[in-house]
């Protein structure tokens, strides 16, 4: 993810603290999913979930956000992770990420708990050797280590009955749409929908959410915040075009995954311009390609593809390192 620095070349967390030392480093995490590096976007995001938990009538989302961004950041000061990647937050976003989703699928009993604070930790030991192993790719782990984390413990629910599952997909075989139910029309439905792709990230399906969510991106970079939307509205255009159910893009589950494409290819891994600018536009579409695919993959094993999409895209447009006046070697001392 994300790494800024100060005037003295120093990686900012390391060195300047708006907030309490560990109140900081644990906002820059949740910042960090949107690869902001940004105590306030932190601040924003968090208040974002919890809107979004408070209007859904489900607290545990919040707590659970909570719980795997501070489980996931002491993992990494257990392990001795670099200072400096725990500075910059880099060991919380996955944590947030886990302690959000799993409260979503298995509800808010004690055991989802156990499983937020151990799939959390866990998510931080993936994020560790998924570092050492892309390092010579010179690529992020990216959520890949949430991904993998929430799929092993929402899998292992199949085979374990003290695991009560509250929403997950029934597993079917893949089957084209036909006769798709097609999304309300209207710019005020458009819109929502633009701003749910923002607040699914999240795993949180609300507006208002979506708009905070942007306000914390522009809190660190207005470009980013601008490619941010821009990306949710190319997804729910090309998932529109090619015929996506229109439910499932007006809740935002097909521009999600694009909204981190965007952002990371066309601000954070390469100096913003125009072809770097049609290349981010370029992967957003091909993440809305993948999203139907693992869609249809997944659907037997009865799983969400989560952020998959993006951490695909991503890898596949940053492994040929086209010389765009790349920022750095990858994006961040994880990669």
């Amino acid at each position: 993810m994300r790494q800024t620095e100060n005037k003295d070349g120093a990686p900012r967390g390391a060195r300047y603290y708006p907030f309490p030392r560990v109140l900081d480093v644990l906002l820059r995490g949740a910042g960090q999913v949107m690869f902001q590096n940004s105590p306030w976007t932190g601040l924003l995001f968090l208040l974002g979930i919890a809107w979004g938990s408070w209007q859904a009538d489900r607290p545990e989302i919040i707590t659970g956000a909570l719980t795997g961004l501070c489980t996931g950041t002491l993992a990494a000061c257990l392990l001795h992770a670099p200072r400096e990647e725990i500075d910059a937050g880099l060991h919380g976003y996955n944590g947030i990420l886990v302690g959000c989703a799993l409260p979503v699928f298995f509800g808010s009993g004690p055991l989802c708990w156990a499983l937020v604070f151990a799939g959390a930790f866990f998510s931080t030991v993936i994020m560790m050797a998924v570092s050492v192993f892309l390092r010579s790719w010179k690529v992020s782990a990216m959520t890949g280590p949430f991904v993998f984390t929430t799929w092993f413990i929402l899998l292992s629910s199949y085979g374990f009955s003290h695991i009560s599952i509250a929403a997950l997909p029934s597993p079917a075989l893949p089957s084209q749409i036909s006769g798709a139910m097609a999304m309300v029309p209207g710019p005020e439905a458009l819109l929502k929908a633009s701003l749910a792709g923002i607040s699914q990230v999240f795993l949180i399906d609300n507006a208002v959410t979506g708009v905070i969510f942007l306000a914390g991106i522009a809190a660190s970079s207005l470009p980013a915040a601008l490619l941010g939307w821009a990306g949710s509205v190319l997804a729910m255009a090309t998932a529109l075009f090619l015929g996506a159910d229109g439910r499932s893009v007006e809740e935002g589950l097909y521009q999600f995954s694009a909204v981190l494409t965007a952002i990371g290819l066309g601000s954070t891994f390469y100096s913003p311009g125009w072809r770097v600018m049609l290349y981010a536009f370029l992967g957003t579409v091909f993440t809305v390609v993948a999203q139907g695919a693992l869609n249809a993959a997944l659907s037997p094993l009865g799983i969400p593809t989560l952020t998959f999409p993006f951490v695909i895209a991503a890898w596949l447009f940053l492994l040929p390192h086209i010389r765009f006046e790349q920022k750095g070697s990858g994006g961040s001392p994880s990669a």
